[in-house]
């Protein structure tokens, strides 16, 4: 199932329509085949797919359902009974049997009592499970019940989807869950690769500019007009109140987090530079352990991420881990009196004058993301990938292999002098405790000049390497 964009764009000699195609399914192969190969397998198989909100869990059950035998069913907190109406619901349309509809019934295990599936494969997928266990969460165990008792000798395929994080992993899954210990086929479903952004958009700059801004959620990138500029998409999507994004960071830490004003405030400081612990409790107010137990439960939520520098094992730093949250907390929450006043233009002209050292940054996350992903085949070699800090020296990256140290430099710019920017870097260098092998690799948008002492990587390169993926 795909979403398709009707844009405007006007052309030289008239006004046309053009289809400008950002489907939110796309480039979902490896878990389409995860599925298909399960479907295709006899006997009762549970399936659990989860990942963050608007990755695409939704959009892939249903491209996975196209031409199934099959019922999905968007699960919701309101009431047992409410969702019991739409079991009764689906499986009389699916299975052809209206009287399931008068069943009165008060359970779930009374429900699938009466259900029968037939020989053949049939796909149950209830999306949103965890909003099930929002009313009980003793229904977990009452779908163990279901599992052993009405569905274990069927040939259903029973996929629990959901969005919430914490409950999948730790109620669904965890060593404590009814179903932990069994046959459970697991899928967390991953943010977009930067190639699809780049299948999609194109142009290799454009690409990551655009991933600095709206990230790799499939959701966020369906609201970019590729008919217009990055800035104009930026102030009409994201900056302007009522749009489409200008709430999204605002409504994903409502419906994730009971106390979403702490953790809100949390990252609103993360985004203004506030990333160690002890600042963030005099940002904040609130005392270590306090505020240790909340950046816990950001870091397994995927909202942020904890960066240690090289050779060090406590201390390290915080850092919004999804680009398009981090952009949102940086130049909308921070601004958001002006942008409530409708000031849209100041708050750009904030993101014009910060947007150079901003999207320096970014460029070093975008090779982070290149270089963990096995993107970059000179630095495949490399199991882990970090950063180094000291006494107001710092080095964007560094990679751990057996037999060397990868040092790298990046550069958000045009015309780098790769012998200079070498030079730099080899002084830094010294300082890391390292006695084997040293590697130098630096990254730009494109060079004046490379150099032989470093493996040098400009947008062209990375381009070339995505090509081959």
């Amino acid at each position: 199932m795909c979403i398709y964009h009707l844009l405007p764009d006007t052309f030289k000699y008239g006004k046309e329509i053009i289809l400008i195609m950002i489907p939110q399914f796309l480039n979902r192969e490896e878990e389409l085949r995860f599925l298909e190969k399960i479907h295709g397998e006899e006997g009762f198989k549970l399936v659990v797919i989860y990942g963050r909100r608007r990755v695409g869990k939704t959009e892939l059950i249903k491209k996975f359902m196209e031409n199934k035998r099959g019922c999905y069913i968007l699960l919701t907190n309101e009431s047992l009974r409410e969702n019991i109406r739409y079991f009764k619901e689906c499986f009389a349309r699916t299975l052809g049997r209206e009287y399931y509809e008068k069943i009165e019934v008060e359970s779930l295990s009374d429900l699938f009592k009466y259900a029968d599936f037939g020989g053949e494969r049939f796909v149950l997928a209830l999306d949103e499970f965890p909003y099930l266990l929002e009313i009980n969460r003793g229904l977990l165990s009452t779908f163990q019940k279901v599992v052993d008792e009405n569905l274990s000798k069927t040939n259903v395929m029973l996929i629990l989807s959901g969005s919430s994080l914490s409950m999948m992993e730790n109620d669904v899954l965890g060593y404590r869950s009814p179903l932990y210990g069994r046959n459970v086929n697991v899928w967390k479903l991953q943010p977009f690769h930067f190639r699809t952004i780049y299948e999609i958009f194109g142009d290799i700059r454009l690409s990551a500019e655009v991933y600095y801004v709206f990230g790799s959620i499939p959701y966020y990138l369906n609201f970019y007009d590729q008919s217009r500029s990055l800035e104009e998409n930026i102030r009409e999507v994201i900056l302007t109140k009522g749009m489409n994004l200008y709430d999204e960071p605002l409504i994903l830490l409502r419906q994730e987090f009971r106390e979403s004003r702490i953790y809100r405030l949390i990252l609103k400081y993360i985004s203004q530079g506030y990333r160690t612990v002890g600042k963030l409790c005099s940002a904040t107010g609130m005392d270590k352990s306090n505020i240790t137990k909340y950046l816990d439960t950001l870091r397994e939520t995927g909202f942020v991420e904890h960066v240690l520098p090289f050779g060090k094992k406590r201390g390290g730093v915080y850092e919004i881990s999804d680009p398009f949250v981090d952009f949102w907390f940086r130049f909308v929450y921070f601004n958001r009196a002006d942008l409530e006043m409708g000031n849209v233009e100041k708050v750009l002209s904030i993101f014009r004058r910060e947007k150079s050292t901003y999207f320096g940054y970014k460029f070093e996350k975008l090779i982070f993301h290149l270089m963990r992903t096995g993107s970059l085949s000179p630095f495949r070699k490399y199991g882990s990938f970090t950063r180094w800090w000291h006494k107001g020296e710092e080095i964007d990256i560094v990679g751990v292999a057996e037999d060397a140290l990868l040092v790298a430099e990046c550069k958000w710019s045009d015309g780098v002098d790769a012998n200079s920017a070498l030079e730099k870097l080899r002084k830094k260098a010294e300082r890391i405790k390292w006695s084997g092998r040293m590697e130098y690799a630096i990254f730009a948008k494109s060079f004046s000049s490379k150099s032989e002492g470093a493996i040098c990587y400009d947008l062209k390169d990375i381009e070339r390497e995505l090509r081959q993926l």
